[in-house]
């Protein structure tokens, strides 16, 4: 990609949002504020957003789940079903003929039915479906630039099954296809599975915390089992739920994932049974699994920055090489270009700042756009017949040799 040719630029003034993911992510020119919780994804923007969302969709894969897409809009008679027409949080609107309607803030009235109009016994069961849409959802307070948004984008995967046992055995491979997400997006280590409350489902939630000092919520963390209590059910469970441990330490952290049994409560609802093999009718015991592949961007950027810019892992980067010329000099753009060309010709996606602009610029834009490498061509490092090249997470460059560049950036 050409910087030139790149829609959304970086921007000199500091933004006056109160999150560190809003104000970098702005002045980075990956995304545009709409409106308080609303916000405009730029090319760089939705490169990452589209990142993570295939590292989530691979995972989820993985363990059989199925990807649909459902509408956003929905009748409100189906939230009344449900016993949830009066959540503060729904968006709701008025179409042709006064029919009622809901922006769905989650997919569990329309997947239930859906999924109903398709089971017909046992031997339809398990089943797993999941989308990757934006939902709606009338914060009080949305903050914290896209960590907390009116209309924010989330992956919701929802299992149907003929027993709780049988939902116990999904739940536990989705656990951990939820732990080898957060691997690929390069937050295993500071990512912990944490107790919360079930409320009216079981007595349990899990949610998957990231560690971070400007977290909203309080967990209290198990060193020993590398798990965590969210702090709204730390005086029902003061020890660790594994191990027993009371020696618990008190952090904050970001919420980027949770998981829950939903039981019997929405198929019930729709009267969603199954016909067993003795011919008798049961309902359907459902599992729900939900992570925000907006707020785990946010995430990142939170835990993934230093005073210069972001800081991204490979793995969700938009592009892998900022490439830079500098200096005015005709063979260095010349060069520059047939570098550029070669990177893409490997399948290196690169970024090639191609500007008329000054070398402090350049060099301040690339640690605040954050790829996971920079190259610099100038009249200094050809004279070497070598390239300039510096991780972003480093502080130290290197000079390399034209012709081995593409294998540096490949190991």
């Amino acid at each position: 990609m050409l910087y030139s040719q790149l829609f959304g630029k970086t921007s000199k003034t500091q933004p006056s949002d109160d999150s560190v993911n809003a104000r970098l992510l702005t002045q980075a020119g990956y995304i545009s504020k709409q409106m308080a919780g609303v916000y405009n994804y730029l090319p760089l923007g939705l490169r990452v957003l589209n990142k993570i969302q295939n590292i989530i969709r691979e995972e989820m894969n993985a363990v059989g789940g199925n990807e649909i897409l459902m509408p956003t809009l929905t009748q409100e008679e189906s939230y009344v079903t449900t016993g949830r027409d009066g959540m503060d949080i729904l968006f709701r609107t008025e179409g042709e003929g006064g029919s009622k309607l809901v922006l769905n803030p989650t997919h569990e009235e329309i997947v239930t039915p859906l999924v109903q109009k398709y089971t017909f016994s046992y031997r339809d069961l398990p089943v797993a479906v999941y989308q990757i849409q934006n939902k709606y959802r009338n914060e009080a307070r949305a903050k914290s630039g896209i960590l907390r948004g009116r209309e924010f984008n989330m992956k919701d995967m929802y299992s149907f099954h003929t027993s709780e046992e049988d939902v116990e055995k999904y739940y536990e491979k989705a656990t951990k296809a939820y732990h080898k997400v957060y691997e690929r997006l390069g937050i295993g280590d500071i990512t912990l599975l944490t107790y919360a409350s079930g409320g009216v489902f079981s007595r349990y939630s899990h949610e998957f915390q990231t560690l971070s000092e400007v977290g909203e919520d309080t967990i209290y963390v198990c060193e020993k089992c590398h798990i965590a209590v969210n702090k709204e059910i730390i005086d029902e469970q003061n020890q660790c739920p594994v191990c027993g441990n009371q020696d618990l330490i008190e952090k904050k952290a970001i919420e980027v994932g949770n998981i829950f049994k939903l039981r019997a409560k929405f198929s019930s609802a729709f009267k969603f049974n199954y016909r067993a093999d003795d011919g008798k009718e049961y309902p359907v015991e459902m599992g729900c699994y939900g992570m925000g592949p907006s707020r785990i961007m946010g995430t990142l950027v939170e835990v993934f920055h230093d005073d210069k810019g972001i800081i991204w892992p490979e793995s969700v980067a938009p592009h892998k090489v900022h490439l830079v010329s500098l200096g005015k000099e005709e063979e260095t753009k010349i060069e520059a270009e047939k570098l550029y060309k070669k990177l893409l010709d490997n399948g290196v996606e690169v970024l090639y700042d191609d500007r008329e602009a000054s070398a402090g610029q350049k060099l301040g834009d690339a640690d605040l756009i954050g790829l996971p490498y920079r190259i610099i061509v100038s009249k200094k490092t050809l004279a070497q017949n070598s390239v300039e090249l510096k991780k972003r997470s480093e502080e130290k460059a290197e000079l390399v040799e034209m012709e081995k560049i593409i294998k540096m950036i490949e190991k």
